[in-house]
């Protein structure tokens, strides 16, 4: 069904367009048709990033497989084109008919972090079609079918649908976003919006758990700035294993073949209004959620809280903010599952990475950090962003991502197997982030970082452990 659904797309956007490329008549130079209330767009966006890091991991590879022959410094190039068409037609009774196609092209010259490179893929990207059909009263209803972007709430459990990096090259730039098939009614009343969903995930060919995904999603977006959102996630289909911790923290993880299906996840998020009196320049965000799977015995939470106070007078426009972010791990002192699983997050920095390095390393299970941040913006086109992550583990001898730091503790009178660490803290992440917008096209982006090993890192293989460090710079085109 899914490729019949991208085939009708495929089909209505290249005729409208090979229908049209003679008549368009917008200055637009993007538009290729626009008559008879049809509108069809090229669009295009391509970007190089260029990447450096030094001591990968905290070089923990020279203690963990010293034979292996991979090596922690590592200097490579990551490309990537998006072109795509889009169309929009206006129908009888104010009823709009849209949808879109577009590929990613991506590749990446020298080895990256995770020993892959020098290889890349073309894939299919949105391949959707939708209509739009205004009810009267402040009231609409969206449906939309095919390959296409959705991202819920804040981004904590529903972002991003596609897998990049190794065959697929790409890897810290992440070009592709759309999941693999979905279908999506949206129904909005007022600054109220309810969204009923199924999902299917563009996995990698040789990590695909075949994963189906179908809930709901209700917010209020005030029109003064705040919002209040409610998501339920159900996870109808997956092979995805789950590891579980050893008893009382000894021996290796065992594993849970097929756990992710049947999990269920609410999630309740909110950010208030402009405040006024004496918190005039503060802002509150939070997120809270919840997981179980009757039957894997699973019962999960997960939340943040943020708050930031913008300096509203003072040159340059700083604005701070301090989070804490936490992701339950497995308890090993319990016969039940308490790992967090969080899905299909936004791993990017500014959404719910744990560490700027850290996040490569540590998905968002058995983590927490308390962030600070500050942004700066001397120019409008200038903003510098300095980013500071506290990294510890929720749960000690107990896995942080699938089967991590499993080893043989020589510590005491006996030699055990444990998984995880044994001191909670992880890492202290560091990263400066400069952005530039060169013109309404063309942005470039650049960054420095290191991450300081904490002491439940430099207990798993005790020895040098030196700083991670790396830096990039990025320019991303876009029309």
């Amino acid at each position: 069904m899914a490729s019949i659904y991208r085939n009708v797309a495929l089909a209505g956007v290249f005729a409208l367009a090979a229908a049209g490329s003679a008549q368009a008549q917008s200055s637009d130079r993007m538009v290729v048709y626009d008559a008879n209330g049809t509108t069809v767009r090229w669009t295009l966006q391509f970007g190089a990033n260029l990447v450096s890091e030094g001591d990968l991991f905290w070089s923990l590879s020279q203690g963990a497989a010293p034979g292996s022959g991979y090596n922690p410094d590592a200097t490579w190039l990551e490309l990537y084109a998006r072109p795509g068409l889009t169309f929009e037609s206006a129908l009888d009774n104010g009823v709009e008919l849209y949808g879109g196609v577009s590929a990613v092209g991506s590749y990446t010259i020298g080895t990256d972090a995770f020993d892959t490179g020098d290889t890349g893929r073309i894939t299919l990207e949105d391949s959707y079609a939708g209509l739009r059909l205004p009810l009267g009263s402040g009231t609409g209803l969206d449906l939309s079918f095919g390959a296409q972007s959705l991202r819920l709430g804040t981004g904590m459990l529903i972002s991003d649908g596609a897998s990049d990096g190794f065959e697929r090259g790409a890897l810290k730039f992440g070009p592709r976003r759309a999941w693999e098939m979905t279908g999506i009614g949206r129904l909005t009343y007022g600054d109220l919006t309810g969204t009923l969903f199924y999902i299917d995930p563009r996995e990698r060919p040789d990590s695909d758990g075949e994963n189906a995904l179908a809930g709901l999603d209700l917010r209020y977006d005030d029109p003064a700035g705040g919002y209040l959102g409610f998501t339920y996630v159900d996870v109808l289909n997956s092979t995805s294993p789950y590891p579980q911790a050893g008893a009382g923290g000894v021996g290796p993880p065992s594993v849970i073949p097929g756990a992710r299906e049947g999990t269920e996840t609410i999630n309740l998020y909110a950010a208030t209004n402009p405040l006024g009196g004496a918190l005039e320049n503060f802002s509150f965000t939070a997120d809270l959620a919840y997981q179980w799977n009757d039957r894997i015995d699973l019962e999960a939470w997960a939340g943040r809280a943020q708050v930031s106070y913008a300096f509203a007078d003072a040159p340059w426009s700083p604005v701070i903010s301090y989070g804490f972010q936490t992701f339950s791990g497995d308890d090993p002192n319990t016969t039940g599952l308490e790992r967090f699983d969080p899905l299909y997050y936004d791993g990017s920095p500014s959404a719910w990475a744990t560490g700027s390095k850290s996040a490569m390393l540590f998905i968002n299970s058995n983590v927490q950090s308390q962030n600070l941040s500050l942004s700066l913006q001397p120019t409008q086109r200038d903003t510098i962003t300095l980013r500071y992550a506290h990294v510890r583990a929720n749960e000690l001898r107990s896995p942080l991502q699938f089967g991590q730091a499993t080893r043989l503790d020589l510590a005491g009178a006996t030699a055990n197997v444990v998984t995880g660490v044994t001191d909670p803290h992880l890492s202290d992440d560091f990263f400066i982030e400069y952005r530039r917008i060169i013109n309404r096209n063309t942005f470039l982006t650049a960054g420095v970082s290191v991450s300081v090993p904490g002491e439940g890192i430099r207990n798993v293989f005790p020895g040098d452990d030196p700083n991670w460090v790396g830096g990039f710079v990025n320019v991303v085109f876009n029309f």
